[in-house]
């Protein structure tokens, strides 16, 4: 595999060759930054229910997953007989569709998977598997490049000395590796430019005091942690330069889904004139969504809001809501970031010409 899947020093997920068909390994994101542990999937089932109880997650990172748990599903069956094969990748495909509804990068990459089992649907299953396993190869690469390629593209938006506010994590973690939001970041710092973030913690599940935090912390580029609710007051205060985040689906209208308490943060960001970044490749760009309102939200357990493991601050019989995700209208987006280039004020003309 080429050296550029291990570029960063934060690595998400990670491939092995081994001496029966191979193993994912992932970042147990549970437990950071208290524990750095790799875990192992060999079927399409863990790796979905790694993908759905948040050992990974960011949409792209979610996207390499799917294609690696496909490659192991087949892989695993290649020595059962056509039909037999053929009925348990199905499931596979399934299994893994099911794992998270708000992630497009999940649906894209199983698309892409079946359309190269289509390619060699006359291949004996090894033959098939070993196939599947090349793809999901080929897109964990692409990955990286895509996003090396959206941090140079959007770095020229941060003026040196740049105090850049995210909103969970798109980073490293969140990708094969570099990140989209956080990688803008890092090609800039990269480009001799003094950038420091400003990390919202982002409630419930804490991925910015966990994760951003984190793997800034481990780059060496200066970082200050916030609560969710103290963002307008340092936007009023001039302690914001410049809002950068990631999304899971971007409508064809522009209008852009990601992390619960984006929203907010978009609207307080037009309230003091401070440009709103969203970064993402063309994959998280769903042209089949003609907006917003159309993006399924996820709902997650009430645990996630009523405690922490074994700690709960929440009365006992309270009725919760967690939705994991909102949407951020396109008025409210300066630009999309993305590896063919920077879409000021996007609309669907705009996001339609990418693809052509």
């Amino acid at each position: 595999m080429s050296n550029i899947l291990n570029s960063d020093k934060v690595v998400a997920l990670r491939w092995h060759d081994g001496p029966d068909y191979g193993r994912l390994e992932m970042v147990d994101q549970t437990r950071l930054p208290a524990v750095f542990e790799y875990l192992s999937y060999d079927s399409a089932a863990g790796v979905a229910d790694g993908i759905r109880s948040m050992v990974v997650r960011g949409a792209p990172a979610i996207g390499v997953a799917a294609a690696y748990g496909v490659a192991l599903e087949a892989l695993r069956l290649q020595s059962q007989a056509g039909a037999v094969f053929d009925s348990a990748l199905d499931t596979g495909f399934e299994v893994l569709a099911q794992s998270r509804p708000t992630a497009v990068n999940l649906f894209w990459a199983l698309d892409r998977m079946q359309r190269c089992r289509s390619l060699h649907v006359q291949d004996s299953p090894s033959q098939l598997a070993a196939a599947l396993l090349t793809e999901a190869k080929a897109i964990h690469e692409e990955d990286v490049r895509i996003n090396q390629q959206m941090g140079e593209h959007g770095a020229v938006l941060l003026a040196d000395g740049a105090h850049v506010l995210t909103h969970c994590n798109a980073g490293a973690l969140a990708t094969a590796g570099h990140g989209t939001a956080l990688g803008v970041i890092r090609s800039a710092v990269a480009a001799g430019k003094r950038i420091s973030v400003i990390a919202d913690e982002t409630r419930p599940f804490l991925q910015g005091a966990r994760l951003t935090a984190w793997e800034m912390v481990q780059e060496g580029i200066p970082v200050t942690l916030i609560t969710d609710n103290m963002a307008g007051h340092l936007m009023a205060q001039g302690e914001v330069d410049a809002v950068i985040v990631g999304t899971d689906r971007v409508a064809a209208n522009g209008d852009v889904a990601n992390k619960i308490g984006t929203y907010m943060v978009a609207v307080l960001a037009a309230r003091h004139g401070i440009p709103f970044y969203v970064a993402c490749p063309l994959s998280t760009i769903d042209l089949s969504v003609a907006s917003g309102d159309q993006i399924p939200i996820e709902e997650r357990a009430s645990s996630e809001v009523t405690g922490f493991r074994e700690t709960q601050w929440a009365a006992a019989g309270v009725q919760v809501r967690n939705p994991s995700f909102d949407v951020t209208p396109a008025e409210l987006v300066s630009a999309i970031i993305t590896e063919k280039g920077v879409v000021h004020s996007p609309d669907e003309d705009k996001l339609r010409a990418l693809f052509d």
